[in-house]
């Protein structure tokens, strides 16, 4: 069974490589391995989401087509950096639009992302990393995903340092093990909810 994985792309960059598009690769190769296929990153910088809650705001809002992508997928990989001990600005406007998930419920009490997988790719200068994930996982949790375990692959560099994940000469091996661990739970956790969902 072929598993859809989509990344949400959480940097403040606007253009270029980031330490973030590094780490979902790393991801993507774990993910290989257990056919699951990154069919997608969403860097969401680019895309003019509105402030809100509901999953429409309006005239020129991109939320809507984003997150009938992230429907669509099996498993979502909530990729940021940590920016001032927190997840990006970007990123939690993401999550703060996925609440509309709580009003959309079906027959059974079902948000529509039931049964879909969540993990968290995290980088930065900085600590945090811990911080940020649990920050991460609840909310995403509150809105419906289901959390693997073993679900943050992350990096965090020296306190204060210039050197980002981007610039590392190769991936550490903490991160290629961590990687690994990630991607075999969510595979395994996403194929047994896809082919048996929550009843509601």
């Amino acid at each position: 069974m072929t598993l859809k994985a989509i990344a949400l792309n959480g940097t403040l960059k606007p253009k270029g490589a980031s330490s973030t598009d590094r780490m979902i690769a790393t991801l993507g190769t774990a993910f290989a391995k257990h056919d699951v296929e990154i069919i997608e990153t969403i860097r969401l910088a680019d895309h003019d989401i509105l402030p809100g809650v509901k999953s429409d705001e309006g005239k020129g809002d991109a939320w809507p087509a984003i997150r009938e992508k992230i429907l669509a997928a099996d498993i979502l990989i909530f990729a940021g950096p940590i920016w001032m001990g927190q997840v990006s600005s970007v990123s939690k406007r993401a999550l703060e639009r996925m609440d509309a998930f709580l009003d959309e419920t079906d027959d059974q009490g079902r948000m529509p992302s039931y049964s879909k997988v969540a993990i968290a790719a995290i980088v930065g200068n900085e600590d945090g990393a811990h911080h940020v994930s649990a920050n991460v996982f609840q909310a995403l949790n509150d809105v419906g995903f289901t959390i693997p375990a073993v679900a943050a692959c992350y990096w965090v560099g020296e306190a204060m340092g210039s050197k980002d994940y981007k610039d590392l000469d190769a991936t550490p091996r903490a991160v290629t093990k961590t990687a690994g661990m990630v991607a075999t739970n969510a595979a395994h956790l996403a194929a047994l909810l896809k082919d048996n969902p929550y009843p509601g």
